[in-house]
């Protein structure tokens, strides 16, 4: 099973013992809410655990592998597009998570896009309120 399987696997279980054995330690997710990515695995992990609360029906549907050039240095690397399906406030998702791989096979960078609109609204709200929940981001002023 290839990494970007365990991966899948590990999202289907919802097991966050297994996306830590996949991640580097200074893994960058870069998220459609925000414009800087999250950096470093403590982060990335805390940012999945509200991720597997928040998504209703998650579910993959597809999956593409080759190579594409990362965000960090611009170099080719192994990669992995994932179509995912969910719900998030009843509002249907479709989205992707693009997955980069170190040359030991654990994921480096990582994109995830959604649509429509909407979808990125309410997913965005969901997973502020988790990250405050979780002591991972600050309240936003005048809460």
């Amino acid at each position: 099973m290839n990494a970007a399987d365990r991966f899948r696997a590990a999202v289907d279980s919802k097991d966050l013992t297994a996306l830590d054995d996949l991640f580097t330690e200074d893994i960058r997710l870069y998220s459609p809410v925000k414009f800087t990515p999250f950096e470093g695995k403590p982060m990335v992990l805390g940012l999945f655990g509200v991720l597997l609360r928040t998504f209703e029906d998650f579910r993959y549907v597809g999956d593409y592998n080759g190579t594409a050039q990362t965000s960090t240095d611009g170099t080719s690397a192994a990669s992995a597009v994932l179509l995912f399906r969910a719900r998030v406030a009843d509002k249907e998702i479709h989205g992707i998570d693009l997955l980069h791989f170190h040359d030991d096979g654990r994921i480096k960078e990582f994109t995830v896009m959604v649509r429509p609109q909407s979808a990125v609204h309410a997913l965005g709200e969901a997973v502020l309120a988790g990250l405050v929940e979780d002591g991972l981001a600050p309240a936003p002023a005048g809460q």
